[in-house]
């Protein structure tokens, strides 16, 4: 992939698009998810050396052929110096070892204390860079489940180019995660408060990009974890922990909670880059589609159940449509038709597809009581304090159990501090609030509340955009 690499439709029907246009589209005008027309390639010489670097030359180095020449060498690698400088920790994502064959990757250094620091943080300094460019101004929407709109608000408050609005479901989101959202005083950002669960919000959002008009007349881009960029800027740790424990000379396997399916997507692209991954562990809560999927060929949609796990209280995987697109030989008439069915609840996963999947994912699930166990277990035998979500990964991990010679990266996704209720309630005492969240408590907030209506969202959004 040199010079401008190209990107495709998961649906078949959008014009492919370099890396800088597919970066401000987000969601494709048919409705699809943008990936890679071909898939790039790091010799193992290549993957040996990262060993030696620190995580932004590993960056620019995973990177770089995904972009082509959207941004020159020195553009490029200054960008992502800007992206991580406000980390705490100087390894940006440091290994924690659990047991001799389980490791944390902490994630959670960034300005957010949440793993999605990692791809905004980047996005964020991208999306300026073209739009002072381009002398071009969007809005930015987006859905969260917790962490994403307030690593999305971080990246771009106090921007001239761009307006962000962050739609959130009422009630089911950790008060730190809701404050983190509703405290930013910038005028270019905005807090959405929609009375639904996160389904809901990710349904708002792609029928705003669905809405030709409205996405035109307010210059619409997308941050979701449906952008591309995204689960570009997720592809490096994983190449940057697993050459710490070996890689390429041994293999090493994965355990992610996810919800979106995007984290564990970034593992499918490492590994088709090149990288030694012998396990990518899907790990889900009690919203467990993603688990069911894998193991019975069920992709069905329940109802949402809250959780100690809020940012994986999702029922439909936007991302488990770029997986599929690969399971079908990238065959976008399937997926168009399999899309479709999601409507009406679900589909069975065809029969070849789903062989496919299970030779590319492991999956399991975790309970309630069990993320609390775990929780509590992992801080007795290890003195180490975990969060709901890397609970959930820690204990699917175990279930799945070691492979001789090949360790396990356990995700650590998120602060235990954003948590404070269950994560005290299992250990005993709440854990040590970062510098960053100390006085979010004492913050006034400022939040739009609207019904589960699009047409209600799309006024507020009209209505605070500056656009």
């Amino acid at each position: 992939m040199v010079g401008k690499p190209l990107y495709i439709s998961t649906r078949g029907s959008a014009p492919p698009l370099n890396f800088e246009e597919t970066m401000l589209a987000g969601l494709a005008a048919d409705g699809g998810l943008y990936v890679p027309e071909r898939w790039p390639q790091l010799p193992a010489d290549e993957i040996a050396a990262l060993g030696c670097l620190p995580y932004e030359e590993t960056a620019f180095r995973v990177m770089k052929p995904y972009i082509g020449d959207t941004f020159d060498d020195t553009e490029f690698d200054t960008l992502i110096r800007s992206a991580y400088e406000s980390f705490d920790h100087p390894a940006r994502c440091p290994l924690v070892q659990l047991e001799p064959w389980l490791f944390l990757l902490e994630l959670f250094h960034g300005p957010t204390s949440a793993f999605k620091d990692f791809a905004m943080q980047l996005v964020g300094q991208m999306f300026d860079a073209l739009l002072r460019r381009r002398g071009e101004r969007v809005t930015i929407i987006g859905a969260t489940s917790g962490d994403t709109g307030s690593a999305a608000i971080e990246a771009f408050r106090g921007s001239e180019a761009v307006d962000v609005f962050i739609l959130f479901p009422d009630g089911r989101v950790s008060d730190f995660q809701r404050r983190q959202m509703t405290t930013a005083v910038e005028p270019n950002v905005h807090a959405i408060s929609v009375a639904g669960d996160f389904d809901d919000c990710q349904a708002l959002v792609k029928g705003m990009f669905n809405d030709s008009e409205f996405r035109r007349d307010q210059r619409l881009a997308g941050i979701n974890s449906i952008n591309w960029a995204r689960i570009l800027a997720q592809i490096v740790y994983y190449f940057h922990s697993a050459v710490a424990l070996g890689a390429p000379f041994r293999k090493v396997g994965f355990a992610v909670p996810t919800g979106n399916f995007g984290d564990i997507f970034a593992g499918f692209a490492a590994r088709r880059m090149g990288l030694p991954i012998s396990r990518l562990i899907i790990a889900t809560n009690q919203n467990d589609i993603l688990h069911r999927a894998i193991s019975s060929g069920d992709y069905r949609k329940e109802t949402v159940q809250e959780s100690f796990s809020p940012s994986m209280d999702i029922q439909v995987s936007s991302n488990f449509e770029r997986a599929l697109f690969e399971a079908l030989g990238r065959d976008h008439r399937q997926v168009v038709d399999l899309m479709e069915r999601v409507l009406s609840g679900g589909f069975e996963i065809p029969v070849d597809a789903l062989g496919y999947l299970r030779s590319e994912f492991e999956s399991g699930k975790c309970s309630e009581s069990e993320t609390l166990r775990t929780i509590a277990d992992t801080c007795e035998k290890t003195g180490k304090v975990i969060c709901p979500h890397t609970a959930v990964g820690v204990k699917v991990a175990r279930d799945a159990g070691p492979v001789e010679g090949c360790p396990i990266i356990a995700f650590a996704t998120a602060h235990p501090a954003k948590f404070p209720r269950p994560v005290g309630d299992a250990c005993g005492e709440h854990p040590e609030v970062p510098r960053g969240l100390m006085d979010l408590c004492e913050r006034d907030e400022c939040v739009v509340k609207v019904e589960n209506d699009l047409g209600a969202v799309m006024a507020a959004i009209r209505e605070g955009s500056r656009i």
